[in-house]
């Protein structure tokens, strides 16, 4: 769930917190993960970019980033989509060594720049560990992670006991996600028990 963190457009797949812990969504991050530094590029202190985001055509209108784990703000003057991610130049960033430091740095934005959500949209922080039951009322534990596939993102749900059930973030299995309660309510497959 990158800025990520989506039944019909998946709706439970948005971007990644800031935030480290895995608690439940019951606070808003101030940043949500979009990109991770990948190398520097060129001698004059572009950066390439590995893109983290469902909507990387939105970086375009972000002014300011947020870099590493203290949050760096930095002003970006130019981005360039190329193949594999983006070449962004940061204002201040001068040469190759600059840039270097930023290396494996995540890159964020604030949330109040991140692009508005549709109806049954939703991003991961506000459903991890969120309680997953069935239809029929069982406890089958917490939403702990998201594995993102190519084709339809899959849930992994752990129980007390530590066992991991994957449910695939498809609508015949994701019936109903209440943020408000935090309660995914799910109809299980056969094969999936």
């Amino acid at each position: 769930m990158s800025e990520t963190n989506r039944a019909p457009r998946r709706p439970q797949k948005k971007n990644e917190t800031g935030s480290e812990d895995a608690k439940a969504a019951s606070s808003e991050p101030e940043f949500l993960i979009v990109g991770q530094i990948a190398r520097p590029h060129g001698v004059r202190g572009e950066m390439a970019m590995k893109i983290l985001t469902d909507f990387p055509e939105h970086l375009a209108d972000v002014e300011t980033f947020y870099l590493g784990s203290h949050y760096e703000p930095l002003h970006a003057i130019r981005l360039r989509r190329v193949t594999g991610g983006i070449l962004v130049l940061f204002d201040g960033v001068t040469s190759r060594e600059q840039a270097e430091r930023y290396r494996g740095a995540l890159t964020h934005i604030s949330l109040k720049d991140a692009v508005p959500l549709r109806d049954g949209e939703v991003y991961l922080y506000q459903i991890q560990g969120i309680r997953v039951v069935t239809e029929d009322g069982e406890e089958l534990g917490r939403l702990a992670d998201l594995i993102e596939t190519g084709a339809n993102d899959v849930y992994i749900v752990k129980n007390e006991q530590g066992e991991e059930l994957l449910l695939p973030a498809i609508p015949d299995v994701i019936r109903n996600i209440d943020v408000a309660k935090q309660v995914m309510t799910v109809h299980l497959l056969a094969g999936l028990k």
